[in-house]
């Protein structure tokens, strides 16, 4: 059974016009267990270390019809990149610890 940790995560409750306000965010506090769930066959589970902040995040978070990138979900995080360690896996590519 693996070790759980806690997760949070500030997700953006619409689209944002002008500066994003306090209100305009939710705090999102669960739990993961740190193990890739049994039956699942090539997944991966990781642990971010670092996380972009990019300019164009902010056109993701505004709803704009003509953008050169996908607009975000309200209610779900936004896509960005990051650097990351293996904490489990069942795919032959990625070991622990990578």
């Amino acid at each position: 059974m693996g070790e759980e940790v806690s997760n949070t995560q500030i997700i953006f409750n619409g689209y944002i016009d002008g500066f994003p306000t306090e209100s305009a965010m939710t705090v999102k506090a669960s739990t993961i267990k740190l193990q890739v769930p049994n039956g699942c066959n090539d997944d991966v589970l990781v642990k971010s270390l670092y996380l972009s902040c990019d300019p164009y995040m902010r056109s993701c978070m505004s709803k704009i019809d003509d953008n050169y990138i996908p607009i975000f979900t309200p209610g779900l995080p936004i896509q960005g990149k990051g650097v990351a360690k293996v904490v489990d896996s069942s795919n032959p590519n990625y070991k622990k610890g990578e």
